[in-house]
This record gives structure tokens, C-alpha cells and sequence, in this order.
């Protein structure tokens, strides 16, 4: 099923859709993803991934991020990267997905009295937030964090101590993300590995998927990975 771009502006932010050319009553599934520019360059490299691996009808909007350290941060935290801190504006950024974006969608792309499922789906720091929100709410039927920023500080001790109110997470890495000279990124590959292994002893359907390279390669592809295992095991309930 092929799908058509186009580009809205809803609440503060900018909005790329993806929706199927062929018009169907209902999209059993819409996928949201917080996107920064370079996302944006890889989204048709994601679809089109998407496209040539299934057939499943799905409607994809990706959320401009202007404020990447601010608005998909669970909490504030210190600089990482140069001196650029992180604010923990993640709650605004759910609280529009909910109040603006989504209803959006469903108003729009599915019939009255139908349930679409929604995924939310996220790379790098999109992925961490994505993950948040999982620990927030059930809105959403799964999740997906590629290469997710799971070295942020104090994410670890969080998982731990809180449990998720969705229970269909994707994981994946880069098999050379680790392979940095950032002090708090060379850990990555066993801090994802504990992530998994808290998820499954918590009874989370969960997968951890590595893929060749470091983090910066193949986002789209990664990404699109994950939106198909989720909308798989979602096929089967």
C-alpha cells in the first residue's frame, strides 16, 4: 500500500502525514513520531521501508521537534553534549500528542464509532521519550524506541523502580553506538541490554533488535523496523 505526503501545521508544530493513496474506511493503525531535521530527510527512506516490507494500512505523522534537549526529556539533567543542558519538558509534549495531535488524527483519518491503534514510535532521544511515555499512559497500544538515548541520567534507576502501562516495546541499537569518545554513551550497548532484561522480567512483550553500524546510520530504516514488529504483534490480539 502506497501512501502520499503531505504537510499541516497543527498546535505549535509541524506535521508530515503520511496516508494511504488508496482510501480505506479505517486505518487499524496510526503511528506517531517526534521527528528533528534529520529524521525528517530519512522519513521517505522509512516509508518506503515500511511499503516493501508489509501491507499493513497504517497513517504516519511525524511531529517537528524544535527544541530536541527540551521537549523529550523525562527530566532535567545536566550537559552531556558541549554545554547545552537538558530541561525535562517531556510532560508538554505528551499533553499535545493527547489534547492535539491524536485527536486530530482519529477526527480525521478513521469512521465513527472505530478504534485505530496507536503506536508511538521515536530514534535517539525521541526513542527515550517514547519509552517516557510508556510509564505515563495506556494511550497508546505500543511502543517504539530505536537506538533510544538509554544512557540519559537516572533512566536506568527509573526503569527499575516504575512499571509500564503499555506492554508491546521495540528495541534496537547500533552495534558501534558504543564505540564513542562521549564518556556516558560508552555503556550504551550494556545500559539497553539491562533495559531489556528489566522489561521482560517486568512481563513486557518486548524485543531488542541490533543492527550494524553506529548511531547515525540508517535512522529511517531502524525506525521503520520497529513500527513493523509492533503493528505484527499488535495484528495478533
Amino acid at each position: 500500500m502506497h501512501h502520499k505526503k503531505d504537510i499541516i501545521t497543527i498546535g505549535a508544530h509541524e506535521c508530515t502525514f503520511y496516508v494511504p493513496t488508496l482510501k480505506s474506511e479505517h486505518s487499524p493503525f496510526i503511528l506517531i513520531q517526534p521527528v528533528d531535521t534529520h529524521d525528517l530527510e530519512a522519513l521517505d527512506k522509512e516509508i518506503a521501508y515500511m511499503e516493501s516490507h508489509s501491507d499493513a494500512n497504517f497513517i504516519l505523522v511525524a511531529f517537528r521537534i524544535m527544541k530536541w534537549n527540551d521537549e523529550l526529556t523525562p527530566w532535567a539533567a545536566p550537559p552531556v553534549f558541549g554545554k547545552r543542558p537538558f530541561n525535562g519538558d517531556a510532560p508538554s509534549t505528551l499533553l499535545y500528542i493527547k489534547s492535539e495531535l491524536a485527536p486530530y488524527l482519529t477526527a480525521n483519518y478513521t469512521m465513527p464509532n472505530q478504534h485505530s491503534l496507536i503506536i508511538i514510535g521515536g530514534y535517539s532521544l525521541a526513542g527515550l521519550f517514547t519509552l517516557w511515555t510508556a510509564y505515563q499512559t495506556d494511550y497508546f497500544s505500543g511502543v517504539v524506541a530505536a537506538s533510544p538515548s538509554v544512557w540519559y541520567p537516572n533512566w536506568l534507576k527509573y526503569a527499575e523502580t516504575h512499571n509500564m502501562k503499555i506492554k508491546t516495546i521495540y528495541l534496537s541499537i547500533g552495534d558501534k553506538e558504543s564505540h564513542t569518545k562521549t564518556e556516558i554513551m560508552k555503556n550504551v550497548d550494556n545500559d539497553i541490554r539491562k533495559l531489556s532484561d528489566i522489561l521482560k522480567t517486568k512481563g513486557t512483550t518486548t524485543t531488542l533488535e541490533w543492527n550494524i553500524g553506529n548511531h547515525f546510520q540508517d535512522s529511517g530504516e531502524r525506525t521503520a523496523k520497529g513500527f513493523l514488529w509492533v503493528m505484527e504483534k499488535l495484528s495478533r490480539f
